[in-house]
């Protein structure tokens, strides 16, 4: 049987603080001070753990600027469609007369506390409307009864 091989040997010149506290290390671990020298050489040569912990940090903070970007032009979106509803729904409503006005405030106020209690059941519930169109355009079987009972003051 042939005798296991030795592994090169290197001579290197440490300053001796850095020698005390590798002679401390290698004593506190039971190990040999050239196994923790090979060691810290090791990670030093290659890729280390805190390497990888960047790479994956860069990857989800680009995977979450991608999803930034989506939300700010969805809600880009957003804005725009309320806005252009606005200003269709104020051109297409007729002004009302000065006598009625008082009775259109007064059923303006309680038709939004009705929107404000619907929204806070929906939200509630975790209910969205983009998945409800999404559920009418499938044609799923309860997609429409559970719509109705959430806009009823």
């Amino acid at each position: 049987m042939r005798p296991p091989m030795r592994k090169p040997f290197l001579t290197v010149y440490l300053d001796p603080k850095l020698l005390e506290a590798l002679e401390a290390y290698a004593k506190k671990r039971g190990v040999p001070k050239s196994t923790v020298a090979e060691a810290a050489i090791a990670g030093f040569l290659t890729p280390d753990a805190a390497d990888q912990r960047e790479a994956a940090v860069t990857r989800r903070l680009d995977r979450l600027d991608r999803r930034a970007d989506r939300l700010e032009r969805d809600l880009g979106i957003a804005v725009e469609m309320l806005a252009l509803f606005i200003r269709f729904w104020l051109t297409a409503t007729p002004s009302l007369p000065d006598a009625a006005q008082a009775a259109a405030r007064a059923k303006g106020r309680e038709r939004y506390i009705g929107f404000i209690d619907a929204l806070g059941r929906r939200l509630s519930q975790g209910r969205s409307f983009a998945r409800e169109i999404a559920d009418d355009v499938s044609g799923s079987p309860d997609a429409g009864s559970s719509a109705a009972a959430d806009v009823s003051p």
